[in-house]
């Protein structure tokens, strides 16, 4: 377990963090030395994004007066208040925060790349990986889907009383995004199948989750 604080903001970084991002950064490149610098590279620069993502959620959370704390956990993580309760749109703020910090992250990095065209080539590919890692994770959070960003920032549009309505939107988008996702990836649309059959599972017994 590795823990650090990070603007005053307890932060702990789980070990299957780390497993998942290998997983995700492609293990068939592990064959060599090359591949294996390659990793590493991905690994860090979805570490600052993924903290960069949480970090808006907290700071959002802590301006509100809450207690927060992060935890980097197997694919991805989550920012966690506490101490004060908020509003629908506070909540909605607090959720809005974290895309919104990783897709400005996204950009800046994008546009570094473009604007250092004599940078090395280890420098050129971080900067591609944390740009491409940022932009597409914000994206991928802001699907209306439970338990994403997306789908927390619809419920706190819509409120308790259209829950419901929240659920089926989850499935049907989950459903639909991680059939396009399949050729792309497997471990994304395992993640928003799950979460469709967690919303199917609510609206059967009609209940939360």
């Amino acid at each position: 377990m590795f823990r650090f604080t990070l603007f005053r903001i307890p932060v702990e970084v789980q070990p299957f963090f780390w497993v998942t991002m290998v997983l995700v950064g492609g293990v068939n490149g592990i064959d060599s030395g090359r591949g294996i610098f390659k990793i590493l590279l991905f690994i860090l620069a979805g570490f600052i994004s993924i903290l960069v993502h949480e970090l808006g959620h907290a700071l959002t959370a802590r301006k509100y007066g809450a207690s927060v704390h992060i935890v980097l956990q197997a694919f991805g993580g989550y920012a966690a208040y506490s101490g004060k309760h908020m509003s629908r749109l506070q909540s909605f703020l607090i959720t809005a925060a974290g895309p919104a910090i990783q897709i400005v992250l996204g950009l800046v990095a994008y546009f570094a790349l473009q604007s250092l065209p004599n940078l090395n080539e280890t420098g050129s590919h971080f900067l591609a990986m944390l740009a491409v890692i940022s932009i597409f994770w914000a994206v991928l959070n802001l699907l209306p889907v439970l338990p994403l960003d997306g789908g927390r920032m619809l419920e706190s549009i819509l409120g308790p009383a259209r829950f419901r309505i929240t659920l089926w939107t989850t499935i049907i988008v989950g459903v639909g995004a991680g059939m396009f996702l399949l050729t792309k990836s497997i471990i994304f649309p395992i993640i928003l199948g799950m979460s469709a059959w967690q919303a199917f599972q609510a609206l059967q017994e009609n209940r939360r989750f």
